[in-house]
Formats: C-alpha cells, structure tokens, sequence
C-alpha cells in the first residue's frame, strides 16, 4: 500500500492507493492488509505507521524528509513538564518523534485534538508541541487548564495578520478557511478552521466560489484541479513545507525496487508509544 499526504506533490498523489492527512494515514496503516507500507511524507508519518503495524515492513522514500517541528522538542522535555505538572495528562500532536510518543499519554493530530482533550478525564493537560494548535484547543475548550509548549510549524506560523489583511483585500468576495497550526491572530479571521481534510470538506461542500486557503501551496493545486468551477488562492507566497516536497516518484520506484528506506524504532520504543497512537485512534473517530 502506498500512503500519501495531502501536502504531497500532486503526481505523487496520482498514483497513491490512499491520499489523506496524518489521522487518516495513521488509521489506514493501522488497518492495512497489505504486509508493505510506503510512506510518502514525512519521518513521523513512517514511524507511526510502524508502530501502528509492527509486522508490517514500512519505506519512507524520502529518507531526509523530517519535520522541524518534530524536532522541536525530545523525551527529556516531557520529563521535564511531568515534574513540574504532575497531575496532567500529557497530550502530543501526532507530529512528533516516536520518542516523543512514548513518553506521553495520548497523541491527537489537528483532526481530533479538541474531542480527545475534551474527552480526557483531568483538567490539567500538557500540549506539545505546537503552541498555535494548543492555543486554539484551550478556545475550545475552556473548562481544562491547558499548559502549552513552545514549538510550531514554521511553515505556517510565519503567515502574519498583514498576510490576512492583504489577501482579504485581494480577494473580499473569498471566504478564509485556516490551519489551526496558524497563529491565534491570523484564525481570529478565518471563515472556517480545521484540518486540511476538514479545509477540503468545507471547501467542497460551501455555496461560495472563492477561498483563501491557509494552508500548504498544495492544498490550493489539489482544490482547483477537482473543482474548476470555484477560485482557490494561497493565503501568502511561498507557503510551501520543503519536507513534504522531498518524495518524487522516482524515489518511489526506488523503495520498490530496493527496499529503501525501512523505518524501524526500537522494540520498547514502539510498544509504549503504541499505547499512545491507539489511543488517539480510538478517541479521534
């Protein structure tokens, strides 16, 4: 089976057996027949799925495809907010490292952050890495003391309110959908806010003709290459993840062909942050 992320290349995408975004990807995994996965993403897409099938041999084809946010914060920093928050459940986006993941409670990825916090029983929850997405789940949900960690996605926290502001005046008719990876200040004028599948669904399903997309350049490319009749336009210039744009199929071919390159943490690695992906798979539906 081959796994592909929305912020894909589109050729890529063409010729994936599943297309999604990361809580999708990681429950196909989960649920795969097939005994090989390949992963067209990044690093922790490759591992969760591993994780999540641990018989099953998964390439990532893009061996530096990493991502900076992931690399943001380690196991000792866990350690570190356990001691100082003891009474908190500790919740990770899924874009960490599956070291990161087994030392937590619980992952969630954009998709399901707000039910799995809101279905935790404590009141105290540690959110890491991303402060943007912590941020706007402690909106939602403001009946748990939610301690945030200071990492983020530099792709999308460098959209600044000005960006907004421009692209609103280009574009008065177009409706704002956003990331919730974006900052507190660009969300706060946003049409709509979800998930990139959740941008793909509203954009599908509105009345409106024109959107202001605040995500990855690719989401733009995929929305008006299956719906010609509607206007799509990136919220800023060069909103491209460099790390997503890595895989190219002759990669592809390459893992195929060589089994290049196998994913594989560790045995203790694996099982204790299992408990956490499963666990976000079964709160996340």
């Amino acid at each position: 089976m081959i796994l592909a992320h929305y912020y894909q290349t589109l050729d890529v995408q063409e010729i994936a057996d599943v297309v999604g975004d990361s809580f999708e990807m990681a429950r196909q995994a989960r649920d795969a027949k097939e005994d090989l996965l390949v992963v067209c993403g990044v690093r922790f897409m490759a591992e969760s799925a591993k994780i999540l099938s641990p018989k099953k041999t998964v390439l990532l084809p893009a061996l530096s495809a990493g991502c900076p946010m992931a690399d943001m914060i380690t196991p000792q920093d866990i350690a570190a907010l356990r001691g100082r928050y003891p009474e908190a459940a500790v919740v990770c986006y899924v874009n960490t490292s599956a070291e990161v993941k087994a030392a937590c409670d619980i992952c969630c990825t954009s998709s399901s952050a707000e039910r799995i916090v809101r279905a935790l029983p404590e009141k105290q929850i540690v959110f890491v890495p991303d402060r943007n997405l912590g941020d706007y789940v402690a909106s939602k949900v403001p009946e748990k003391d939610i301690i945030l960690f200071d990492g983020f996605c530099p792709i999308h926290d460098r959209v600044t309110e000005n960006d907004v502001t421009a692209a609103k005046n280009a574009y008065p008719e177009a409706r704002l959908l956003a990331h919730p990876e974006c900052r507190p200040e660009v969300l706060a004028h946003a049409d709509y806010i979800g998930s990139t599948k959740g941008i793909i669904s509203e954009a599908t399903a509105s009345d409106a003709e024109e959107f202001i997309i605040g995500t990855e350049t690719e989401i733009v490319e995929l929305l008006r290459k299956r719906m010609p009749d509607k206007s799509f336009y990136p919220l800023r210039d060069s909103f491209i993840c460099p790390n997503m744009k890595k895989t190219r199929l002759s990669d592809i071919i390459n893992a195929l062909e060589k089994g290049e390159y196998e994913i594989a943490p560790g045995a203790e690695v694996m099982k204790s942050a299992k408990t956490s992906l499963e666990r976000m798979v079964a709160l996340g539906n």
